[in-house]
């Protein structure tokens, strides 16, 4: 039986792909990708398909994707619905799986390397370390998509853990502003634009500096701002943990 299988591409870097995200490229007999944030060289060469069945969804709205799904799944070819980074982080994969519940199309999904893992990565750290903070809040500025009052970024600042803000850099001045209600103006800062892409960009900096060097270096889009103490690199000598620890007992 003909699946759709929504894979997690990674960032941009074709080599952050997975094997299981490969080998179901290499099974579908029609690719559904999202034009505008997959290159094209992460999932074309383990694909054989002419071009009229590699599609991008970029203008496409959800019902336009949905029929080219259904038709696909009838016709017995399954089908690769490819997008960035992991799918489960602001994929926009639910209101396309509950139109597949509707249908009776079975489906799955593949995970993939998110931006803020491959993030992480470039600048060799971890968003945990001890005696500075065991959370990472992952989050956005609200926009035209709404976030829960309850959400509000000023409000997650407040615990002063590492935070990773995605799709805001269209509103740094605003991020700014509420990050510095809850934490000092010298807190370290990163700006990550397009990771694993060829133009990426990691810009170091401090909150109270951030929607200056967003409006420098023109960014709008595609970029990462993550805050916390743990992007200063002096939080390398300043505490270890007890997994390596003399008395492995104390492992928690």
């Amino acid at each position: 039986m003909a699946i759709v299988s929504f894979i997690g591409a990674g960032p941009g870097d074709p080599e952050l792909i997975t094997l299981k995200a490969i080998n179901r490229i290499r099974a579908a007999g029609l690719i559904l990708y999202a034009g505008s944030l997959v290159p094209e060289n992460v999932f074309m060469p383990y694909t054989g398909l002419t071009p009229e069945n590699i599609i991008s969804s970029a203008d496409l709205t959800l019902e336009e994707t949905h029929d080219l799904v259904v038709k696909a799944i009838e016709d017995g070819k399954n089908v690769a619905r490819i997008h960035t980074g992991d799918p489960s982080m602001y994929g926009a994969i639910s209101e396309q799986m509950a139109l597949l519940d509707r249908d009776i199309i079975e489906y799955e999904v593949i995970p993939g390397v998110s931006s803020a893992m491959a993030a992480a990565a470039v600048l060799k750290t971890e968003f945990t370390f001890p005696d500075i903070t065991q959370t990472a809040i992952f989050t956005r500025i609200h926009g035209k998509t709404p976030v829960p009052e309850k959400e509000d970024l000023a409000k997650l600042a407040k615990h002063q853990a590492t935070m990773v803000i995605f799709l805001s850099t269209h509103r740094a001045k605003a991020v700014e502003e509420k990050l510095l209600d809850a934490y000092p103006a010298n807190t370290p800062a990163v700006i990550a634009y397009r990771v694993g892409w060829p133009d990426q960009m990691i810009i170091h900096t401090t909150i109270e500096h951030i929607s200056d060097q967003i409006k420098y270096y023109n960014l709008n889009r595609q970029a990462l701002i993550m805050v916390g103490h743990v992007f200063d690199n002096k939080t390398r000598t300043s505490g270890r943990s007890v997994l390596y620890g003399k008395d492995k007992r104390q492992c928690a």
